[in-house]
């Protein structure tokens, strides 16, 4: 008796990247340093040593006193006030400080808070401006107006008879 050439596993095989197609080689070396000294360097360097809020808050040693504990400080440190709000939502109950105000004194996110603009008192005599453009100053365009401007030629326009030009 003849024994078959038949497989008797058909299933797939386990193959990897080096038996599959042949043992390759790297094309080219993408990164020439190697990842954990490549963090040392700048720009990782930088990045990995500042913390975000978020991952500030994160760490094991972060403590805020500032938030609440449980529920009960929670709801206490909320902005409702029975006596004026009578019959809000729940929801509208347990508005914190944070959300409805800007003066709770956290920092929520890491951004820069623009500064108002100091507004001057009223009939103040010095007015400060800015320019944006910068005028030509020999430009017609740009004198105080009055009746004798000249706006033909720079001023320098003549009559055929020899005369001037006059507005």
């Amino acid at each position: 008796m003849m024994q078959s050439s038949r497989d008797p596993y058909p299933f797939s095989k386990f193959q990897n990247d080096d038996n599959f197609q042949g043992r390759r080689e790297p094309e080219g070396i993408c990164y020439p340093v190697p990842t954990h000294l490549a963090q040392r360097q700048e720009p990782w360097q930088r990045l990995s040593s500042q913390h975000t809020l978020s991952s500030a808050r994160h760490e094991v040693y972060h403590h805020d006193p500032a938030a609440p504990v449980d529920d009960l400080d929670f709801v206490l440190k909320s902005q409702y006030n029975q006596h004026n709000e009578l019959l809000k939502n729940k929801n509208e109950v347990v508005y914190q400080p944070e959300t409805m105000t800007d003066s709770h004194g956290r920092v929520l996110k890491n951004r820069v808070k623009p500064e108002p603009a100091i507004k001057l008192p009223l009939n103040h005599p010095l007015v400060i401006t800015s320019q944006t453009k910068k005028e030509d100053l020999n430009s017609v365009k740009t004198a105080i107006e009055s009746h004798h401007t000249e706006t033909t030629n720079k001023g320098f326009s003549r009559k055929p008879d020899g005369g001037f030009f006059c507005s």
